[in-house]
């Protein structure tokens, strides 16, 4: 259920304000002609949701990532 997707999603975005404002967007961009907006809508909530798990996995970008001082 969309409630579920909610949840999972406010997780990763702490403002529901926020969470509404970046769902909108993704829709948007993500939806695709001839396609229910409900289908885009819950896809963009899954991700959203699913954004949290991978940063776990991964690690953050900022732990990764050490930028490298090149010699002029």
């Amino acid at each position: 259920m969309r409630s579920d997707l909610i949840y999972d999603a406010l997780g990763t975005v702490q403002n529901r304000y926020l969470l509404c404002q970046l769902a909108s967007k993704a829709t948007r961009k993500f939806h695709k002609p001839n396609t229910r907006v409900q289908e885009t809508m819950n896809d963009v909530l899954t991700r959203v949701g699913r954004a949290n798990e991978t940063e776990r996995i991964m690690g953050s970008v900022e732990e990764s990532f050490v930028p490298q001082r090149r010699a002029a």
